[in-house]
């Protein structure tokens, strides 16, 4: 048994003797217990009518209030169909007598109130519908169906929306249901028959809640928030709901599926429908047009409801009026809309616990969260005690005095407390809420449209981003600050035409532009980014998404690292069931990534080395992320790769650690199949002919152009025998080919190698040969021949692009490359970067200190050159043709004040390090002979 009802506070009886008549009709309470049956039927004539029926039974749920809680629901479970209508409407009366007294007393917090309301809301449904059909079944009206799919409801999904979902009902609310039907539960032939019979079903189950009879009634039911009502039956087959939420759905209609729930019927049918619906609720991007959807419905509301103009207290409507329970709801709603798709963690269904997420995830500052909940739950208590009075399904504080006097009895306080109470806290929520719906502007007057170009402003109406009246309307309330912002760069004629290439090339504006004008600071952003790097402000016209990243809080936060990149995407494509959406998925998160690393290199806090590492460490956890889904799904045709598995090695940059924005991935699959011939599964294959069509399967997940891009271009020309050999490598072929067969340039490319993804043995077994390799004695006659054959041959074929071309040519980034595996093979060196490798030069007498250290120096100014070219235009720059943002920043990157100046620094660097290289390739041959 359960303790007594603790009362921690009691009404005040605004009519006395009518408090004293109630207390007539129960015997055996306490003292307290009296004092507050007093007080709520002294001011509620609808408690006092409960009172005086439930006289019998309402001093033993007074004694054991949890446990007469629990007793009802069982006997309302119970009920026999003959039984239902004056058996629910009996159980309906205690709840709400039991509720309101322990709302009254502070009993029980608003959570548990409005949960015990909800919590009988979903069984009244249950029983009702089940009740329903069980009748049709006996009656062979559900084709197909017996008795032991009534349990199920045989497919009838019942979904509770609104305050039902969120376990939040109020004292006197309808239910808000959306009833669909399974319709893979019946024959195709039997569709119509079937439909049928869930129409009658729905409209009889819910007249049983909401008729009312001499008893009362349960529940009144709406069932308008179906896909639309006007048309469409009272309960439709969930794949034509499916369909028009696809198709049709709108804003507020996402929103509603924020609190939605199964709660009666086929519960798991009813998860299953929710679970299809995830990605029209919960979009892929920061949905903050959102915003402006959740804005005009509420100016919709105002007008039609008439709650709009200046705050007064009497008549004020507490669910929809200014600063009421609706702005709570919907400042919460709508921020879960923005963010939720990204962020599972916020989509929570009760507003309370919305808020809290909002906060915890840094989208709501912690104060306004916990303001808000205060109100919203003083709110809460007022509407309820506003309902008390006559059970009304109102929201409304009364017009008269003595109505607002009873309503304050209730809440132990008197009507001049009450009425200051509400216009504190009313006015409070309506000033934290309508600045995120309707900011108002605080920026300076922006720059005149007549100090720009107007040829450039006419044409922008014109691009696919404007054409739509919504992205049009939005983009005039933007374009002040847009203009504002250009006038304050240094040359803002310049930076509007970057701006207008990256506007010519959005193909859809309405969500990038709402993005902005909730987040002014992104503006600088972009003008920052449109008016110094090409590249990025292309990649921006296609991928307009990626500035989410920016709003999630750790945008400028420092580089996590390849471990917890890995582990993150690893957990992100653990949680999607479908292949191409978890190689979607890759491509999204990656180009936020790439983006960042960029954004943090334009902004200068990176440089170029750093960046490069990042890039480099970023395409590693992708390739190891990826790889086990293309493992699982090419393992669902083919069985379980036979043997160890596969591992990517990466060659080159990759395997050196160090990319640019637009590098390629140079790679080589390894595999071993121990002593397998064939792989085990529905379609079995030979061993090698299943690590080729496997390669082949990575090579698509990482390069196939997909609705989000792709991922990286992929190089598979460095494995041994190039394009003539198989795209996959057996390790013991591998090993056999260097030992024997591979030419040196093979051997030089082993020096920057690096396992960057797969099975863990089998990629310390691939690092132990290339290591115990490299340690072994070369040739240095031959491998220096071969070097000087292979430095001409590049010259000959990859002449310089001019000054900024710091790739090819003599003393630039491929010839310092080449020295330094050149040192690496000859004295044994395992490590793969460009300065160990220069420093094994050293060891092994082919430079100086002095000459290495030269050598490094003009490595690192062409890396800072090349990764700043990469950033700013995406291949060679041209000096002229970069404007004076990119100039700038290229200065930046390499820390020259001047443009004039990092070009002579170029120059000489140039011709410094071919002059050592030369000297080196010509003596170390002349030594080794």
């Amino acid at each position: 048994m359960t303790a007594p009802l603790t009362i921690h506070r009691v009404p005040r009886a605004f009519d006395a003797p009518l408090g004293e008549e109630a207390l007539r009709a129960v015997v055996d309470v306490t003292p307290e217990q009296r004092e507050l049956i007093a007080g709520a039927a002294g001011s509620s004539p609808y408690l006092k009518g409960l009172i005086e029926q439930e006289r019998d039974w309402l001093p033993g749920a007074l004694l054991h209030p949890d446990q007469a809680l629990a007793d009802l629901m069982d006997a309302a479970r119970r009920l026999p169909p003959d039984q239902l209508k004056p058996g629910l409407r009996q159980a309906k009366r205690r709840l709400a007598l039991l509720t309101a007294l322990a709302d009254l007393a502070g009993a029980w917090p608003l959570e548990k109130v409005t949960g015990a309301l909800t919590e009988f809301g979903s069984l009244a449904a249950d029983v009702a519908a089940k009740a329903e059909i069980a009748a049709l079944i006996r009656r062979g009206k559900l084709p197909g169906m017996g008795p032991d799919d009534v349990e199920t409801a045989a497919g009838m999904i019942i979904l509770a929306m609104g305050k039902m979902g969120a376990f939040e009902l109020n004292y006197s609310s309808d239910i808000d249901l959306i009833v669909l039907f399974d319709e893979t539960r019946f024959d195709p032939d039997d569709f119509y028959d079937a439909r049928h019979g869930m129409v009658r079903a729905t409209r009889n189950f819910c007249a049983t809640l909401s008729d009312k009879t001499a008893d009362g009634y349960v529940f009144r039911t709406d069932l308008r928030l179906r896909p639309d009502p006007a048309v469409t039956p009272v309960c439709m087959a969930a794949e034509a709901a499916e369909r028009y939420y696809e198709s049709l759905g709108r804003t507020w209609e996402r929103a509603a599926y924020i609190k939605a729930r199964p709660c009666a019927g086929d519960i798991a049918a009813g998860q299953r429908f929710l679970d299809t619906l995830r990605p029209f609720v919960w979009r892929r991007h920061l949905d903050f047009a959102a915003i402006q959807d959740a804005h005009d419905m509420r100016l919709r509301i105002r007008e039609n409801k008439g709650t709009g103009g200046a705050l007064t207290i009497p008549g004020h409507d507490m669910k929809l009026g200014q600063g009421g329970i609706r702005e709570i709801e919907f400042f919460t709603q709508t921020r879960q809309l923005i963010a939720g798709g990204r962020d599972p963690d916020l989509r929570v269904r009760g507003t309370v616990p919305g808020l809290s997420a909002l906060a915890e995830k840094d989208w709501i500052p912690q104060d306004v969260a916990e303001k808000l909940t205060d109100h919203y739950r003083a709110h809460r208590q007022v509407e309820h005690r506003i309902q008390m009075v006559h059970d009304a399904q109102t929201h409304k504080v009364p017009q008269s005095a003595d109505g607002i006097e009873r309503v304050a009895c209730l809440m132990g306080i008197d009507g001049a407390e009450l009425t200051a109470d509400l216009t504190r806290r009313l006015t409070e929520v309506h000033e934290l809420t309508e600045g995120f719906f309707a900011p108002g502007s605080s920026t300076p007057a922006p720059a005149r449209e007549a100090d720009f170009d107007q040829g450039v402003l006419a044409r922008w109406t014109t691009y696919p981003a404007l054409r739509s009246q919504r992205g049009r309307r939005i983009f005039e309330r933007l374009k002040p600050e847009l203009l504002s912002r250009l006038s304050k760069t240094a040359k803002p004629d310049e930076a509007l035409l970057a701006l207008d290439g990256f506007l010519s090339g959005l193909p859809a504006g309405v969500q990038l532009f709402s993005l902005f004008e909730a987040n002014p600071h992104l503006i600088d952003l972009l003008v920052d980014i449109v008016g110094t790097s090409h590249t990025l402000a292309a990649h921006l016209s296609r991928n307009a998404s990626v500035f989410d990243a920016v709003i999630g809080g750790s945008f400028f936060a420092a580089w996590p690292g390849q471990s917890v990149l890995q582990a993150e995407l690893e957990q992100a494509l653990e949680q999607e069931h479908d292949y191409e959406t978890k190689l979607d998925f890759a491509r999204r998160w990656c180009k936020e990534w790439h983006f960042r690393i960029g954004v943090h290199h334009l902004r200068g806090l990176i440089d170029g080395v750093k960046a490069g590492q990042y890039y480099a460490e970023l395409a590693s956890a992708v390739i190891a992320a990826i790889l086990p889904c293309v493992t699982e799904q090419f393992a669902k045709k083919h069985g379980p790769a036979p043997g160890r598995g596969a591992s990517v090695l990466g060659m080159g940059s990759l395997g050196a650690g160090r990319i640019n924005s637009q590098s390629d991935l140079d790679m080589i699959v390894i595999y071993d199949p121990l002593d397998q011939e064939m792989s085990d599964g529905p379609r079995p294959l030979a061993t090698r002919t299943y690590y080729a069509r496997f390669t082949q399967a990575l090579i698509t997940a990482l390069s196939a152009p997909m609705s989000q891009g792709r991922l990286y271009e992929v190089d598979m020309r460095l494995r041994p025998s190039g394009n003539q050999g198989p795209v996959a490598t057996s390790l013991s072929s591998f090993i056999s080919y260097q030992q024997n067969k591979a030419w040196v340039w093979e051997h030089l490319a082993l020096t920057r190698a690096r396992v960057v993804a797969g099975d863990s043995g089998l990629a310390q077994d691939i690092e132990a040969f290339r290591t115990d390799f490299l340690s072994e004695p070369v040739d240095r006659h031959k491998v220096l021949r071969e070097v000087a054959e292979m430095r001409a041959r590049l010259a000959a074929a990859k002449s310089p692009a001019g000054i900024w071309d710091v790739k090819n040519g003599a003393g630039r980034m491929m010839d310092i490359e080449l020295v330094a595996e050149t040192g690496a093979l000859i004295s044994g060196v395992a490590q793969r970067d460009v300065s160990s490798g220069l420093d094994g030069a050293v060891a092994a007498g082919l430079l100086d200190v002095a000459q290495a250290q030269n050598l490094k120096a003009c490595y690192d100014l062409c890396w800072s050159v090349q990764c700043a070219a990469r950033l700013l235009s995406g291949k060679v720059i041209e000096a002229d043709k970069i404007g004076e943002g990119g100039t700038a920043f290229l200065c930046r990157a390499t820390g020259f004040e001047q443009v004039e100046q990092l070009q002579a620094a170029l120059q000489e660097s140039y011709t410094a390090a071919a002059d050592i290289i030369g000297r080196v390739i010509e003596e170390g041959q002349d030594a080794a002979q």
